[in-house]
């Protein structure tokens, strides 16, 4: 029997700026919606536990970006400029004209970049787990970030993606999404979705220079043992960022999934209300 897939919501496929993109749909049925990008090796299916609890309030998207996940990759969107662009693209093909922006790992660069490019687009934004700086990255994520276009061509991606989530992960992954995460990446798809951290070094810089401009309200959601992305990333972010504060949860990179019930709770917490009462609390406390 096939491994069976956690429900988390209505999957289904649509075209975006030509390409094939998968989504999942669900929650309540009224308020500002929340569109969440999936991490990197995972898919949509990492937020099996947080969709519930964010649902409760908002209608969400979860969506594959392009070239991670299950979703058809573009070399154009592969940096954070241009994903940001597709974010923007996204938004508007689902009829989205103003939302609460949701963007751990690679997610919280792009969503960065469409909040600076679109500031009208968002009501608020949740990111972090995400590099802001290269110098600032660690451990694989820094080999990741410095390695040269098909260095991975010749693995089994899928192989690299599940090795690196079940070494990284503090609870057992469930297996039909452990399977999905291994087609997320398979052949080259984990080498092609690499281009992404390899732009970095060139777009990081141009982003911090962007950072404040954003007026959107931040809330920087991260691990506090982050071996990758150590809070020092999120420090950078809340440097920079006028309205903006921070939460470190007890954890590593996969705190979306090892900490699913306080990360989705602090998610909804936030999008509930609690970005407009930035003015009213510690921007800095954790």
């Amino acid at each position: 029997m096939a491994n069976v897939l956690p429900d988390i919501g209505k999957v289904s496929y649509l075209e975006i700026d030509g390409v094939n993109v998968r989504l999942a749909t669900g929650g309540y049925v009224d308020g500002i919606p929340v569109l969440i990008s999936s991490p990197w090796p995972e898919s949509i299916y990492a937020f099996r536990g947080i969709l519930p609890e964010i649902g409760k309030s908002a209608p969400y998207v979860a969506i594959d970006l392009p070239g991670f996940g299950m979703s058809q990759g573009r070399p154009d969107f592969m940096s954070p400029s241009g994903m940001g662009q597709f974010i923007a693209s996204a938004a508007r093909k689902l009829g989205i004209t103003r939302m609460h922006g949701v963007g751990p790992d690679v997610g919280a660069i792009a969503m960065l970049s469409a909040a600076a490019d679109c500031p009208g687009l968002f009501e608020s934004l949740t990111v972090g787990s995400g590099a802001t700086s290269v110098e600032l990255a660690a451990g694989g994520l820094s080999d990741l970030i410095s390695s040269s276009p098909g260095s991975f061509a010749e693995a089994e991606g899928g192989d690299l993606a599940v090795a690196f989530v079940a070494q990284s992960a503090a609870n057992p992954i469930p297996p039909g999404v452990m399977e999905d995460y291994w087609h997320s990446s398979s052949a080259t798809r984990f080498d092609h979705a690499a281009n992404f951290v390899r732009s970095y070094p060139r777009e990081l810089p141009i982003l911090k220079e962007q950072l404040s401009q954003i007026e959107t309200p931040v809330l920087v959601l991260a691990g506090r043992d982050d071996p990758l992305v150590p809070p020092a990333n999120g420090r950078l972010l809340l440097d920079h960022i006028k309205h903006s504060r921070e939460i470190l949860l007890e954890g590593g990179h996969l705190i979306w999934e090892d900490a699913a019930m306080q990360y989705g709770a602090a998610i909804a917490d936030w999008i509930n209300g609690g970005y407009r009462q930035l003015d009213r609390i510690n921007p800095h406390s954790t």
